[in-house]
């Protein structure tokens, strides 16, 4: 009978682990995840900060989307290979944070909630298109094999 070795020791699986660890070591990465960080913390409390908070139902939407928001793009440097498309929700959440004003039950749309939300829900886009888009491909290194002298991949899905 013949035996398998099991999945986790895959050379593609161990190849993919490193590149996921690389494309997050860097400082970009780093300074993208910090950045977005601070904007989640900045979105749940920008209604007591920019002074909106008697908005409830716009408070309590910042406060949420906020709070999704640093979970969102929290876990990005511990746990790439299994956070990063969270990144699309992220965005997600940047552009539901624009819109928030004129959709949210009420009357919030004042200059104060609408300046905030549209800054900070562009950052929050911005950020999260960022982390979408990282990988070996942004930061220009080359794959294991491709170091090694094989031919380098030319598969787009790749």
């Amino acid at each position: 009978m013949t035996t398998h070795p099991r999945i986790e020791e895959h050379p593609d699986l161990a190849e993919m682990r490193s590149r996921f660890e690389r494309a997050t070591t860097t400082p970009r990465a780093q300074a993208i995840e910090t950045l977005a960080l601070l904007t989640g913390l900045y979105l749940a409390a920008s209604p007591w900060i920019v002074g909106f908070n008697g908005l409830t139902t716009l408070a309590v939407c910042n406060l949420i989307t906020g709070a999704a928001y640093v979970l969102c793009m929290g876990g990005f440097g511990s746990a790439y290979e299994r956070t990063h498309a969270m990144a699309w929700c992220a965005i997600a959440i940047g552009a539901w944070t624009i819109v928030a004003p004129w959709v949210v039950a009420g009357n919030v749309d004042t200059t104060r909630s609408i300046v905030s939300n549209v800054i900070v829900g562009a950052v929050a886009l911005l950020l999260g298109l960022a982390m979408a888009a990282m990988d070996d491909r942004m930061t220009g290194r080359m794959t294991g094999r491709a170091r090694a002298g094989a031919a380098p991949n030319l598969d787009p899905m790749r």
